[in-house]
């Protein structure tokens, strides 16, 4: 029983030393950020402007308003710059227990989910963003001018990334699903209609209702579903032909 006991509280050492190495990593890379939070601010700032060359400033109507946007814009980049190593600190906690084949399994899965999650960031700040941004700035008439909330566009501009983000992992969760036999391609196949609907309805709730900006992500998220069923059918193809 104290072997056991021993053998827990060393894991759970670990784990504590580990998360502690995590969280104060998030904390130096955050605290870094804030020192350029200026130039990182203007530049998400900036397909605003483009959009609107008449926009001369956004405007904040709280005191802290600024304040607490920047500090959540550094928390936010923080994470994202230290997300390697919080990877790394998880990597090293619970490698030892898997085997080889295990371990590069995990690190594919690991690879492949963050590359479409930056993929989709990306495609939603340089793609999407500047024609939503001409969308919505295409309203403002003679009575009726744009006065943009400095916290409410990041909210805006973070909020669509992540959704995007989240996005451009269906075509690996199908294929994940496919890999390991809980469905086949031709499930995906036959239930397209539904995962259109479904779709449309996931859409609508990332965007908080934001029509245009579900139609925008409902788009992609049809190319990618249709991705998933190609590369579901490649797998479901080599699982067959494989002794």
């Amino acid at each position: 029983m104290n072997e056991v006991n021993d053998y827990f509280l060393k894991h759970l050492k670990e784990l504590r030393s580990r998360l502690i190495v995590s969280f104060l990593s998030v904390v130096l890379f955050s605290t870094a950020v804030y020192f350029f939070i200026q130039p990182l601010s203007r530049q998400l700032v900036a397909p605003l402007f483009r959009a609107d060359p008449k926009l001369a400033t956004l405007v904040y109507t709280n005191l802290t308003e600024a304040l607490f946007s920047y500090i959540k814009l550094s928390i936010l980049v923080g994470i994202a710059a230290a997300s390697p190593i919080i990877v790394y600190e998880a990597w090293m906690f619970v490698s030892p227990g898997l085997r080889r084949s295990e371990k590069r399994q995990i690190f594919l899965v690991v690879f492949l989910a963050s590359a479409l999650f930056t993929c989709g960031v990306l495609f939603s700040y340089f793609i999407v963003l500047p024609e939503m941004l001409s969308f919505f700035m295409g309203f403002a008439r003679q009575n009726l001018k744009p006065m943009p909330r400095f916290g409410l566009y990041l909210t805006f501009v973070a909020r669509n990334a992540l959704a995007f983000g989240l996005a451009f992992e269906v075509p690996f969760l199908m294929a994940a699903a496919a890999k390991i036999g809980l469905v086949d391609s031709r499930y995906f196949r036959k239930h397209r209609l539904y995962a259109y609907i479904a779709m449309m309805g996931l859409a609508i709730m990332l965007t908080v209702g934001d029509i245009f900006s579900a139609l925008l992500l409902t788009i992609p998220l049809g190319l990618l579903y249709e991705a998933g069923i190609w590369i579901g059918a490649l797998l479901g193809k080599k699982k067959v032909s494989a002794p």
